[in-house]
């Protein structure tokens, strides 16, 4: 292992991170005005989206479920999944495992939604500079969800 393969110390960590947390902010913000930029063709808020791609991904769930996966407030996902109910977006189905908490479920209408952001991102990621490889991008991954882990303690309510 050379001096680059090393783990390192604590402040220099501590510097390097906080690096990191600076680009994250950058990005997160860029990629935010891009989104919100794409709300003249869907209609869609970057939150209502949020929740579109959860329940795209990963099936039903009910709101706090989607506020502890999303790390925000239930308040705020009920305002997203309100939104997007109004819109036909998603419904509320019965929930077998707890009857005061409905299932969100995606509609048809939301799929197709949420599936043109999904394939209008993804044409904007593939431009993607850098000859990034997958080791890269594993390592990237590998970091970032380390530095989450900082945060698990967080309530987002």
């Amino acid at each position: 292992m050379n001096d680059i393969d090393a783990p390192l110390p604590p402040d220099e960590l501590g510097h390097r991170v906080s690096e990191v947390f600076d680009l994250i902010g950058a990005l997160y913000r860029r990629g935010l005005r891009k989104l919100e930029q794409g709300q003249e063709v869907e209609g869609v808020s970057v939150g209502v989206r949020s929740v579109l791609t959860l329940l795209h991904r990963y099936g039903p769930m009910t709101v706090p479920q989607m506020g502890r996966v999303m790390t925000l407030t239930r308040q705020f996902v009920q305002r997203m999944v309100n939104d997007a109910t109004a819109r036909g977006w998603v419904e509320a189905t019965p929930n077998p495992a707890h009857q005061r908490s409905s299932l969100i479920r995606i509609t048809a209408d939301g799929e197709a939604v949420i599936g043109a952001i999904l394939a209008r991102e993804h044409a904007l990621n593939r431009q993607v500079g850098g000859d990034l490889t997958e080791a890269e991008l594993r390592a990237c991954a590998r970091v970032l969800k380390e530095m989450l882990k900082t945060f698990d303690h967080v309530d987002p309510d």
